[in-house]
């Protein structure tokens, strides 16, 4: 199969966001909603009948919705909606699993002119609390088992708080509706606001090392970024299979396992269960699944049974792997062409930028670690603050900040109520990333770490990214954080926090081995002077290690918000 990025310098030339816009229906009068371009559109094109979403359930069950079939579905709760009286820029939280009622929500809530804001099912009560309060909540979409045990107890604290609709209860307790009931109650006829390209759509929290989670506002116009990111980045042809591993409370499993794959027109799996090795090969050989977009961590989580499991599989339709969350170690990229025979591509962007900004390419070599090229659309460099602004750096292999030109569709529109931090990232006509990056003289990018985790040693600035990615070639380790710790004579020296494969005991001699190993690669300039043991590193829930959690509980400093934890082994 052709890629749809066949030729990557051609596009680039020209490419315009005017044109890519022209790829989406719009709405009369000039105006734009996500609901409708990965919905009704296909419906009124004659596609109502393709599976839009096959779900399948922790007990192996499935469940399709055609496109048609989600159309419907959605128009009833638009329609439960508004029988409850939210308005256009109102906002609707959902705090579930991965169940059906998921995506309609999200759906649903964008066609009647409303943002939708999801979270984490795992998040405690702290976290969603402190995100609804931000957002003022108005509607919270959640499971009898998860108001109980995460709500109840405050659910009065909100004022902006009216309406709890709970999806399994079939008599809801007392301030509590039955969505199921409302949802038979209302019509499967809906006419789509007719949302302004500006209009507020999504709000997604991203955590800060310090203070309250951000809250990243995003516009109807961010249907733009994710349709034709989706075509180029994830390379997504209609007759696609695409399971995109994430979840919806991830900005990832909104954009790219919501938005981008309707608006392509494409089947895409929702799994409901968690990670489970032999699950996850079974549903790419059973689905058939032909583009797979899945994490970092999940990856190095496969490779620890090795490549064995992966060639006892039919996954001959499985044409494209791509992988997000944080940067992938040149590892990973080829252990999964030695298991899978195809590569892993991976690619950069964050809650911010609302969509893929750097990528591989299904037609571009892929050089291990390497973030690769701009979007087409998407201006990136490497920049550096002196005296005079900003400017860019010397090319190549210059460390600096990755900055991208402002105005792509999907870029955040700004951080709800905090007008001055959201000013803060742009400087000298640039946003800046905060993540620390170079480019080679090919033009591929390099990802060295965040601003503010880069570790500085007797005058070398060194990428925790760079030692992380040495160890993880030695065969006994899985995980890896990098961290700096003060040092009297060289500032910071180089600690890294290694986490074994099933099976290897953490010794002493095993510690000197893997000094060897990294000293060896990296020279002694850069390698780890101190390594720890630890079964688990501290892990968001979208698969990033958290450096900054590691660093202060070294140095006993301020956790900052750790709402996005996942795994907290000490």
């Amino acid at each position: 199969m052709t890629a749809i990025l066949s030729d990557y310098d051609q596009v680039r030339a020209s490419f315009s966001w005017q044109a890519a816009r022209a790829e989406l229906d719009g709405l009369p009068g000039g105006a734009l909603n996500i609901a409708h371009e990965a919905l009704d559109r296909h419906v009124t094109a004659g596609k109502g009948g393709k599976v839009a979403i096959r779900w399948i359930g922790k007990d192996g069950g499935h469940r399709d919705f055609t496109y048609a079939d989600l159309s419907a579905e959605t128009n009833r709760f638009a329609n439960v909606l508004r029988s409850l009286g939210v308005a256009p820029g109102d906002r609707v939280y959902s705090l579930l699993g991965r169940v059906p009622e998921l995506y309609i929500a999200a759906l649903g809530t964008l066609k009647v002119g409303a943002v939708f804001c999801p979270m984490f099912s795992a998040f405690g009560p702290e976290p969603i609390k402190a995100r609804m309060a931000i957002g003022d909540a108005k509607v919270l979409i959640t499971s009898e088992a998860l108001y109980r045990r995460k709500v109840a107890d405050w659910r009065g604290e909100l004022p902006h708080l009216a309406h709890i609709l709970i999806i399994d209860a079939d008599v809801p307790t007392e301030g509590t509706r039955s969505l199921s009931d409302l949802m038979r109650a209302a019509s499967s006829e809906f006419a789509i606001v007719r949302t302004r390209p500006e209009d507020m759509a999504l709000l997604h929290f991203t955590s800060g090392t310090t203070g309250r989670p951000k809250g990243a506002v995003h516009v109807h116009e961010a249907v733009v970024a994710h349709h034709i990111t989706g075509r180029y980045a994830l390379d997504l042809h209609e007759d696609d299979i695409f399971w995109c591993t994430a979840d919806p409370g991830w900005v990832t499993g909104t954009s790219y396992g919501i938005i981008a794959p309707l608006t392509n027109a494409v089947t895409m799996i929702v799994d409901e269960a968690e990670f489970d090795a032999e699950r996850w090969y079974g549903i790419l050989e059973r689905e058939r699944v032909s583009v797979w977009y899945t994490a970092p961590t999940a990856i190095r989580m496969l490779m620890k049974a090795g490549a064995a499991p992966v060639r006892s599989r039919n996954l001959s339709q499985l044409r494209f792997m791509a992988s997000v969350g944080e940067p992938l170690n040149p590892e990973a990229v080829m252990w999964g062409a030695e298991a899978f025979g195809k590569p892993f591509h991976d690619n950069w962007w964050q809650t911010e930028t609302g969509g893929i900004m750097i990528a591989n390419y299904a037609c571009m070599d892929v050089k291990p670690g390497s973030m690769g090229k701009p979007l087409p659309g998407i201006t990136a460099a490497i920049v550096e603050k002196t005296e005079v602004g900003v400017v860019e750096a010397p090319r190549p292999m210059t460390i600096g900040q990755l900055a991208l030109r402002p105005g792509w569709p999907s870029m955040m529109r700004g951080y709800l109520h905090e007008q001055e931090r959201y000013e803060k990232c742009f400087v000298g006509g640039w946003y800046l990333s905060g993540d620390l990056a170079m480019q080679d003289e090919d033009g591929y990018f390099w990802f060295v770490g965040r601003d503010d985790d880069v570790i500085k040693s007797a005058g070398h600035l060194i990428g925790p990214f760079e030692v992380e990615s040495a160890l993880m070639e030695h065969p006994a380790v899985a995980e890896v954080g990098v961290i700096g710790v003060p040092d009297e004579t060289v500032g910071e020296v180089v600690k890294a926090f290694v986490a074994l494969k099933p099976g290897i005991t953490a010794t002493d001699e095993l510690n000197l081995e893997l000094l060897g190993h990294a000293r060896k690669r990296l020279g002694p300039a850069v390698a780890p002077k101190q390594i720890a043991f630890r079964q688990n590193l501290p892990k968001t829930r979208s698969g990033k290690i958290m450096r900054r959690l590691l660093k202060a509980r070294e140095l006993g400093l301020p956790e900052g918000d750790i709402s996005t934890l996942e795994s907290d082994e000490r």
